[in-house]
């Protein structure tokens, strides 16, 4: 690094062939009223344009002493241009502004001087500080606003605004930074404010004049995939890993199980279940647990041949371990969460991408939903070929059974109503998309956004939407997992039939087993959207109102069934998700470090 050169001010330029001749002029004049000459460099940071900007910025250095030029072939981001540019600077005091010149340039000595002298370590101006001058439309304000909000809610910072491209820091303390800060592109300088702040150094805010340039909206794929994401993994690695150690780890796992199970007393009766398990035959009721014990390793032999299909070879023991963990954490987590546990465990353990990890996971859910509507329909044409719907219509309409679990199971079936016709129209779009060579994603993604992230967001989703394709074009293979899926579903099935008959319930055979089939394939479909933990309520609801429309069942004993049934496999869930942490050793470290690797691996 030259000794001569105090300060070094970095434009980066994409496609900057308008403005980038004014944008050096006003810079170098504005240097040129405070600095010594030769005291300074102003470095062109050129970001793989498709314009005149090279040719523009060639010029500019062949004709001021002070001006450099960098090239690069491939685009870098907004944040990696600069890195790069950062790199080759020899300044002592970096520095960058937007090429735009939307900040009043008249805050430029104050900006650098504030590091320069020793002052601060960061400094940043900013459009959202009582003395900042900044008149901006509705359709900027109000996203910056809420960005920033978040950030300062999530990681923690006291700066107002993270994303003003006008920044100085002092060039120890910025490469040190950049040791930790991963990303390459919008979230750069949010990253690096957040950093700086973590890291004890001085980071000075000050209010700036700032007047709109050009046009400007809101790209849904950069300001909601990227940087949203950013946001998250951020808010992981600085306050939720340094936190989380092995006892740490397993005292809140062990918190999680007890969790688990004390949220059935939320949405059920406790004294309800008790006295229920009571007046059944406790050694059918073991018979059950018993039954539905053995669809495990069938779980886990059918995602071993999902996995097979998209080419990860794994062993079937493994796997089961994963799903138990995963269904565990999908009795208390909202939203399916526990399901990216298992794409975090299959990545640590047998180095399956996480695109493909998920990819697997949607196979197994879009077989589950088949499989259940199949088994559903076909007892529904049953009941419609001896002429029993009259009593399915009146359990939607009318009242065979009082309270809330009446309500509760209508809305359970519509629920179900609705899934199982998504799970055939999704079925439908995977069979079509696999057969056509038109790059759906690509298209959809490009016209949601044109940013870099969109390529990145892209192929993501293509990757995933290649592997779930090709398990629907392998024809062994959706055999093999559709007959796996059957006899998992079959055995749900034989479970709650195996209840019925711990509750001394006694009819007809064919219709102990019509019923049992249409009632708990319903309620598994009432109870796949994130409506209460673990479908509680919704899968009782629908059992009970379809058991008393379709059966002799009085209302008290299926509702007794349904928790009973219910309550077993949530048990047999739990146990064997604790037994499965033990057994491979999984905790919330390994979720989070994992975590962290996925998103490395989505950002590549």
């Amino acid at each position: 690094m030259g000794a001569s050169v105090e300060v070094s001010v970095v434009l980066p330029a994409y496609d900057e062939e308008a403005t980038l001749a004014e944008t050096v002029r006003v810079t170098l004049e504005h240097l040129d009223s405070f600095l010594p000459a030769g005291s300074y460099e102003v470095i062109v940071a050129e970001d793989g344009c498709d314009d005149r900007t090279p040719e523009i910025a060639d010029e500019l250095a062949a004709e001021h002493g002070a001006v450099r030029h960098l090239h690069s072939d491939e685009r870098l981001g907004r944040g990696g241009a600069l890195e790069f540019a950062f790199r080759q600077a020899r300044g002592g005091t970096l520095v960058y502004f937007d090429t735009d010149l939307a900040t009043d340039m008249a805050h430029l000595e104050e900006l650098i001087e504030h590091v320069r002298s020793g002052e601060a370590d960061v400094a940043t101006g900013s459009r959202l500080l009582a003395g900042s001058d900044a008149d901006r439309p509705a359709k900027r304000d109000v996203p910056s606003r809420g960005y920033n909000a978040l950030v300062r809610l999530l990681l923690g910072s006291e700066v107002r605004d993270h994303q003003c491209g006008f920044k100085a820091f002092d060039r120890e303390v910025l490469f040190a930074l950049l040791e930790e800060v991963e990303d390459d592109h919008w979230f750069w300088d949010t990253e690096l404010l957040v950093r700086a702040q973590r890291a004890g150094y001085r980071v000075a805010e000050l209010p700036v004049a700032w007047t709109p340039k050009g046009d400007s909206k809101v790209d849904l794929v950069r300001d909601v995939f990227g940087m949203g994401s950013q946001i998250v993994r951020t808010f992981w690695q600085l306050s939720v890993s340094p936190r989380v150690t092995r006892r740490t780890s397993l005292a809140a796992g062990s918190l999680l199980i007890v969790l688990a199970v004390l949220l059935m007393t939320v949405y059920l009766d406790p004294s309800a279940v008790l006295d229920s398990m009571a007046g059944a035959d406790p050694l059918l009721v073991g018979l059950a647990a018993v039954v539905y014990l053995l669809s495990w390793p069938l779980r886990g032999l059918r995602y071993r041949d999902i996995l097979d299909s998209i080419g990860f070879r794994t062993d079937w023991a493994f796997l089961t371990g994963a799903v138990f963990i995963s269904q565990t954490g999908n009795l208390v987590f909202p939203a399916r969460a526990g399901d990216a546990v298992r794409a975090y465990i299959v990545k640590a353990r047998r180095g399956i991408p996480y695109p493909s990890g998920v990819a697997s996971l949607a196979v197994e859910r879009v077989y589950d939903l088949l499989t259940i509507t199949f088994l559903a329909g076909i007892v529904l044409l049953g009941l419609a070929a001896t002429g029993s719907t009259a009593e399915l219509e009146a359990a939607l309409t009318g009242q065979p059974v009082e309270g809330s679990e009446a309500q509760s199971g209508r809305t359970a079936l519509f629920v179900a109503t609705g899934v199982g016709l998504a799970a055939l129209c999704a079925v439908a779009i995977i069979v079509y998309t696999a057969r056509s060579e038109t790059n759906y994603v690509r298209r959809v993604v490009g016209r949601l956004s044109s940013d870099r992230y969109a390529d990145t967001v892209a192929g993501v989703v293509e990757q995933f939407a290649g592997d779930v394709q090709t398990v629907a074009r392998d024809r062994r293979a959706f055999l093999r997992v559709g007959l796996g899926s059957l006899l998992i579903w079959t055995i749900d099935v034989l479970v709650a039939i195996v209840v019925l008959l711990a509750f001394g319930v006694e009819m007809a055979p064919g219709l102990l087993v019509g019923a049992g089939f249409f009632a708990v394939s319903v309620g598994n479909l009432a109870k796949v959207l994130p409506l209460s933990p673990g479908g509680i309520g919704l899968y009782e609801g629908a059992f009970t109102l379809l058991m008393v429309a379709l059966t002799p069942v009085g209302a008290v004993t299926a509702l007794s069934v349904a928790i009973v049934d219910h309550a077993i496999k949530n048990a047999v869930t739990v146990l064997g998700g604790l037994a499965a942490m033990m057994v491979l050793n999984v905790s919330l470290t390994t979720a989070v470090e994992e975590g962290r690797e996925a998103d490395t691996a989505l950002q590549d």
